[in-house]
């Protein structure tokens, strides 16, 4: 793929400047600066079966459907992904926690008549299955837990055991998990490098993994990773509080689904912190 070409193309004027940038879980990422001055980030796929159109969608439907700040998309297609760039570091300061917080509250008022999407996305470079269903539990059940451990045994990462205790797991969820009021959008995949923040303030959110669900997912997932503490949750309750018992048990119920994701992709030791919450439990 010859990607200075495939810009040029695309946008209809010269590259001056392209550099590689770190990030992303498929094909290669640029900064480029075009003829007319503008700087934006290109994000490449060569490979069998491109689909950097869907991540383009995504973000598409978020600055559409949302006040979450994302790039502006400027040309997508299965192959080449062009967007604005913005600037700002994967480092946050207090400030920009209760700014990440206020702006995530804010998405997660967004609701839809059911839990899902009318189209399915990608996670971490994963097919994300979203077929709409009417219960948060059974969505999570079918369409989180056991649809990505079933990818993890087909991919030979997740032994057949871990997946029979996932599925009894599953039976249970109604022990810990409620049916929430309503769905909320949420940005998906919330850790530490697809946040930016320029100071005290956050300047956007990338690599998103959309669909409609329980907002304690989102929240859980900053937690997996370390991507927020403290001041961001203090924050988030301020304007939308969590019932009790989030910290406790259903952020490890939740990070099951990120686990998983890291099996499928990984395996080796998030097996074992699988296996670890399913032990935790009493499967």
């Amino acid at each position: 793929m010859d990607v200075r070409k495939e810009i040029e193309t695309a946008v209809a004027q010269p590259v001056v400047d392209i550099a590689p940038l770190s990030g992303g879980c498929i094909g290669q990422v640029y900064r480029v600066r075009l003829a007319d001055g503008q700087t934006v980030v290109v994000k490449g796929d060569d490979g069998r079966n491109p689909q950097l159109d869907i991540e383009g969608r995504m973000l598409v439907y978020l600055k559409e459907n949302s006040r979450l700040p994302v790039p502006a998309v400027l040309h997508s297609a299965p192959r080449l992904l062009i967007m604005e760039f913005l600037p700002g570091q994967s480092h946050f300061s207090a400030k920009a926690q209760e700014h990440a917080a206020e702006l995530l509250a804010d998405l997660h008022t967004i609701t839809a008549p059911a839990y899902g999407l009318e189209w399915d996305t990608l996670i971490g470079g994963l097919h994300q299955l979203n077929r709409p269903m009417s219960s948060w539990l059974d969505f999570f059940r079918e369409r989180r837990l056991m649809f990505m451990g079933r990818m993890g045994l087909e991919a030979g990462r997740l032994p057949a055991s871990t997946l029979s205790r996932l599925e009894q797991f599953c039976g249970h969820l109604d022990e810990w998990l409620a049916e929430p009021v309503r769905p909320s959008l949420i940005h998906g995949d919330v850790w530490t490098t697809n946040v930016l923040a320029a100071g005290d303030r956050i300047t956007g959110f990338v690599d998103p993994a959309i669909y409609y669900a329980d907002p304690e997912v989102e929240l859980a997932f900053t937690t997996l990773f370390g991507t927020f503490g403290q001041p961001f949750f203090r924050r988030y309750e301020e304007i939308r509080p969590l019932s009790p018992g989030f910290f406790d048990t259903r952020h490890d119920i939740y990070n099951l689904y990120p686990l998983l994701v890291h099996v499928r992709l990984f395996g080796g030791s998030y097996v074992s912190s699988v296996e670890g919450t399913l032990c935790r439990f009493g499967f």
